[in-house]
């Protein structure tokens, strides 16, 4: 259960992981990754995903206009009372 928790946790996938992921091919994956075409990095000689930046990316493809993340203000002391 703890393994399948880190798995689905985890930030950075290699080709396997990331090609079940977003449901295509490893080999596909692998040429969009050498044509540039999705976002990825090489971490020595092999390929690696952030899953963060495929969401962005795939939210960007799908037309999918991304949210600002809401700002919240800080918490406004209470002004000090008077020295009594």
């Amino acid at each position: 259960m703890a393994g399948m928790t880190q798995a689905a946790a985890r930030e950075v996938m290699d080709i396997r992981q990331a090609s079940e992921y977003l449901g295509i091919s490893g080999d596909t994956l692998y040429r969009y990754a050498s044509e540039g075409f999705i976002p990825a990095f090489k971490l020595g000689n092999r390929w690696r995903f952030k899953k963060s930046l495929l969401d962005a990316w795939m939210d960007e493809k799908s037309g999918v206009k991304p949210q600002a993340p809401a700002v919240v203000a800080p918490k406004q002391k209470k002004p000090a009372g008077r020295a009594r």
